[in-house]
């Protein structure tokens, strides 16, 4: 067994590297278009752990808990473009918030139906899963440590995040092949499309090589800003009965409100050198000490949580289809506002490049707009399953 702290931090590590090396490798790309690198993140710590190689607890996993979230949500806000995400047109914004809105109402609607049969506390790890289906995995870690998700509860979590949330993702992009059927349906007006792709081209032309002045820039400012705003968020008081703005919550606000803030100003060419991919590193090996401590056996509790995860995705997909025949929005639109908030940043320019190859910038616009919601209204997801569990 692996014990001292910087050990356990280099395996962790070590593993999340080997998770995308495979990843990358010709021969396994079938396995993970439709299992994620997210998943085994998660899940070679947690097996790690329960062969014993690295031990259920460590000061390694407080650190990390700790500080990288907020580094990662630093980075990533700090690099949002958000005149571009403005200039998407409102049949995008509405279809992403009304997106939003079906997962917001969607979650407590599923506990009231299933929670009877979900282990006590479930409503933890639902909030958490609200954090996910608004905005990715960034999100997910920031409800969890606010509403405080037991760690053995992430399991069940991760399994319908994957299963119900990528299932989903798989029945959007089948349906790609029916899109013109769908827009006569509806009658969409698809000049929206082109005038989104009109406007959102060749968002990675100033992309460039990362050099020793930027990684100093970036790693100075993201964990500089993630201590100050623990700091600030200890000492301000936990709010809610169950707790729901908590310390942990704090510090996340104020990095979200900064980093937005920020993003107006010349901190955002940092993205140039690719700082929201040391964000997204950051934010996977914070994934990888969430796993470490978590309890495998707890995954035999997903089906109840598969079946919450399948209702509450009915419910987002039937307020899209309302909303989409109302503003008559091209099946383009319902499908990458979906997966803007249920796949983040991963999945929608995917989904978004399946319907029309030109558009992927639109998906992945969507998505940082899926961020900027994520938090605000994550919380007030977790709010309301609090109270009804409560």
């Amino acid at each position: 067994m692996i014990q001292e702290p910087t050990a356990v931090f280099a395996y962790l590590a070590g593993a999340l590297a080997l998770v995308f090396w495979v990843s990358g490798q010709s021969r396994f790309e079938g396995l993970f278009r439709i299992t994620p690198p997210v998943i085994y993140a998660y899940f070679v710590p947690t097996i790690s752990t329960t062969l014993g190689i690295i031990p259920a607890a460590s000061p390694t996993y407080d650190w990390m808990v700790r500080y990288l979230l907020p580094v990662a949500l630093l980075l990533l806000m700090i690099t949002i473009d958000l005149k571009s995400v403005a200039r998407l047109g409102k049949v995008a914004l509405v279809m992403l918030v009304a997106g939003t809105v079906g997962i917001v109402i969607g979650g407590p609607i599923a506990f009231l139906a299933v929670g009877r049969w979900l282990p006590e506390g479930a409503w933890t790890g639902l909030a958490a899963l609200s954090g996910s289906w608004i905005g990715g995995t960034a999100n997910m870690m920031a409800i969890a440590g606010s509403v405080g998700t037991p760690d053995a509860m992430m399991g069940p979590i991760i399994v319908v995040d994957t299963v119900v949330g990528y299932g989903w993702i798989g029945i959007m992009l089948f349906l790609s092949g029916y899109q013109d059927r769908f827009d006569r349906w509806i009658g969409a007006r698809t000049d929206t499309i082109d005038e989104a792709n009109r406007r959102l081209r060749d968002m990675d032309a100033d992309r460039r090589p990362i050099e020793l002045r930027d990684g100093a820039m970036v790693l100075g400012l993201g964990f500089a800003g993630a201590v100050l705003a623990v700091r600030a968020g200890q000492a301000l008081p936990a709010l809610g009965t169950p707790t729901i703005i908590s310390n942990t919550t704090w510090a996340v606000l104020i990095v979200v409100t900064v980093g937005l803030a920020l993003s107006f100003t010349p901190a955002r060419r940092l993205e140039h050198a690719g700082a929201s991919r040391l964000g997204y590193v950051a934010l996977y090996l914070l994934l990888t000490a969430i796993g470490a401590q978590a309890d495998l056996a707890a995954v035999v509790e997903a089906p109840a949580f598969l079946a919450a995860g399948v209702i509450w995705l009915a419910i987002h997909a039937g307020i899209l289809l309302v909303v989409a025949r109302w503003v008559k929005a091209p099946l383009f639109f319902f499908a990458t506002g979906s997966a803007a908030n249920v796949g983040g940043a991963a999945s929608a320019p995917v989904v978004a490049g399946v319907y029309h190859p030109a558009m992927a910038p639109v998906g992945l616009l969507m998505a940082v707009a899926g961020y900027v919601l994520g938090i605000y209204a994550a919380l007030a997801c977790a709010w309301m399953l609090g109270f009804i569990a409560g």
